[in-house]
């Protein structure tokens, strides 16, 4: 783990990586939070699989490999005794990982705007019990602002930071996890998706998926497998497909997947403060991955 930078929140921590043995054709799925991170699981499961029913709770398949609420030997245990093609979920950016040869890193980007109000609403969703349980009501600094608008202009506004008492959620952070794949982009083990281009066209990008896995499908046979990770077939299986089922973490496992839309930003936020993140956004990435991450469509 020598020269890596380490990611530390209250419910992860990036060095926990270290006691995981890689093996040929792992896949390592890199999101940050709300961007599509159990979506990108499905479709992997689909591909590996080769069916849309699967052995065990896709949280159980590919766990949090780096979660500190989870018993991290159990887990890799039971990585180590799974005999398929590994598929393992982390919040860490690939600055964060061990790079290894014969794995492929997987990064799923969305509308920043998108993830933060499906993050608000992924929280509130947390139930009590396991929010006790995990420490996560013992978090240090001030609560939030009451005030929506204010929330999100604090969270564009909070500065990138590897190490946070909470879930290390900001627009900072975000962009700066995406941009450590897109800096890599050109990479044979590096593979960026967009959240709009999985829901303009799942059976294509599930191709895409199947490509960079070096998996032979058809495309009539990526058609059918697409169809079990649609939006309402995902949420119609929430006990089987959500994360945290295990550990009772949702007050409701279908309110895990919410709506699956994107644009609800544009009900909250008013001119000044979309002027604000646009002025926030070209502080903290490129044109061309700001561009991006508002639009999709990778060339």
């Amino acid at each position: 783990m020598t020269g890596l930078r380490r990611y530390r929140t209250v419910v992860s921590d990036s060095a926990l990586w270290a006691g995981f043995r890689f093996r040929d054709g792992d896949v390592v799925i890199s999101t940050p939070p709300k961007c599509g991170t159990t979506w990108m699981q499905m479709l992997c499961a689909l591909l590996i699989f080769d069916s849309a029913e699967l052995p065990r709770p896709l949280t159980e398949i590919s766990p949090w490999l780096d979660a500190t609420t989870y018993d991290t030997e159990a887990v890799i245990a039971g990585l180590e005794s799974q005999r398929h093609r590994r598929f393992v979920k982390t919040h860490t950016p690939l600055d964060g990982l061990p790079f290894e040869a014969g794995v492929t890193y997987v990064c799923v980007g969305r509308d920043p705007r998108d993830a933060m109000l499906s993050f608000e609403h992924a929280t509130a969703n947390i139930h009590p019990d396991a929010i006790a349980a995990g420490g996560l009501d013992q978090h240090d600094g001030p609560p939030p602002a009451e005030d929506p608008l204010e929330r999100f202009r604090e969270w564009a506004d909070a500065e990138f930071t590897p190490e946070s008492a909470w879930f290390g959620v900001s627009l900072a952070n975000l962009v700066h996890h995406v941009r450590t794949f897109w800096d890599r982009r050109d990479s044979p083990q590096v593979v960026l998706f967009h959240y709009a281009d999985l829901k303009a066209d799942l059976p294509g990008q599930l191709g895409r998926l199947a490509t960079a896995l070096s998996i032979d499908i058809a495309r009539q046979r990526l058609e059918e497998l697409a169809t079990a990770a649609t939006f309402d077939r995902m949420r119609n299986r929430a006990d089987e497909l959500a994360p945290g089922v295990d550990a009772n973490l949702w007050r409701s496992n279908k309110d895990f997947f919410r709506s699956g839309t994107s644009g609800q930003w544009r009900d909250l936020l008013d001119h000044a403060t979309i002027e604000h993140y646009q002025r926030r956004v070209a502080e903290l990435a490129p044109p061309d991955l700001a561009e991006w991450l508002h639009r999709g469509r990778l060339r």
